[in-house]
């Protein structure tokens, strides 16, 4: 049943790859990186609230005997609570969707540049210009006849792959190994401790990327934001076994900080790619784009959950190895898929787009 409910939500779940081509489609060029980073801070705290709902409000019996008896529903059915609390979060989000304008509109500033650059080309007696345009008009129609060979955004689309299994992987084993016994490697941490450190660190992932994050994409440009995030994130993740020698209030600090450090930088690799790929194609084909990107996304992050439990259940049973014992060939692992995505933004893999709409 549970992976029939989950196979079916996969399959109608439209609304990522459709978010994301109305948000760079409401908003004008230049807010174009802030609507996106709102998308992907939206996801990325969805999937850290979304686990912290569950941590809080799962077992409410047990949690909370002075609210929830034994003899009621929330007894019964320990699970309930969670599920129905998003539930109705997303009844209210579709009701929310009705004040939602349609897209499918040019702004007039946009509007009164293409007629001047109309009436500039019909009045222009330069052959060589009219010969520029005429091969620039072909190039945008041949990328506009088929996305499968668009290039610039098929590589996008497989770089978004390889950091979305990674961050998939690392949502899975970043809740087992916080659960996990010391003795494991792990830091012992009840459910509850858990859904405190997501929570914190969603909190400081929304503050990052509405206040900062519009900033640096425009003085350093989308590209070298995903660069820079896949960097640092590499020795950050190199830290995290060593965060288990830790105890008391300094383990409770350090993993928060590490926590938000970590998300920050996951999600503005994302967004930074987001931003790219919505560069490389008209408007007319961002909605399709986006969502031959979730599509693929989804084969990719198929296999994080299940890869990253295995890899995690057996170095549980390695903690005496002479090479990366225990926890560290996680972490390893983990910093490897990481690598690889870094080196595939590079040239001639990542190409640069053809235009920019």
């Amino acid at each position: 049943m549970a992976l029939s409910m989950r196979f079916f939500l996969g399959c109608f779940n439209s609304l990522l790859g459709t978010i994301r081509a109305y948000a760079s489609e409401v908003c004008r060029e230049e807010y174009r990186a802030l609507a996106l980073s709102v998308v992907s801070t939206s996801r990325g705290i969805g999937l850290i609230i979304g686990p912290a709902i569950g941590g809080f409000f799962a077992q409410p019996v047990e949690k909370y005997p002075n609210l929830f008896a034994e003899s009621s529903i929330f007894g019964r059915f320990p699970y309930l609570l969670p599920c129905l609390i998003i539930s109705v979060y997303a009844v209210g989000s579709l009701v929310a969707c009705k004040w939602l304008p349609e897209t499918l509109h040019k702004h007039a500033e946009k509007a009164n540049e293409r007629a001047d650059l109309h009436d500039i080309s019909e009045h222009s007696s330069n052959d060589s210009g009219q010969k520029d345009n005429m091969v620039e008009l072909e190039e945008k129609q041949i990328h506009k006849s088929n996305l499968l060979k668009n290039w610039p955004l098929m590589s996008t689309i497989i770089v978004y792959c390889v950091f979305s299994l990674q961050e998939m992987a690392y949502s899975e084993i970043f809740s087992l190994w916080a659960v996990s016994d010391k003795k494991y490697g792990g830091l012992s941490f009840s459910s509850q401790d858990v859904g405190e450190v997501l929570a914190i660190s969603g909190l400081g992932l929304l503050l990052f990327q509405l206040l900062l994050y519009p900033p640096v994409e425009r003085r350093l440009g989308p590209l070298m934001v995903t660069r820079l995030s896949a960097v640092i994130s590499i020795p950050l993740l190199s830290c995290f076994p060593y965060i288990a020698m830790l105890s008391g209030v300094v383990l409770h600090l350090v993993i928060n900080c590490a926590a938000i450090l970590r998300n920050t930088l996951s999600v503005s690799l994302v967004t930074g790619l987001f931003v790219l790929l919505n560069n490389v194609v008209p408007q007319s084909q961002r909605g399709a784009a986006n969502a031959i990107s979730i599509t693929a996304m989804s084969v990719f992050k198929a296999f994080g959950p299940a890869g990253g439990g295995a890899l995690f259940s057996w170095a549980q049973e390695r903690q005496v190895a002479s090479f990366l014992p225990g926890d560290q060939i996680v972490f390893f692992a983990l910093n490897v898929v990481q690598f690889i995505g870094l080196l595939l933004t590079f040239k001639p893999f990542l190409a640069e787009p053809y235009h920019r709409e």
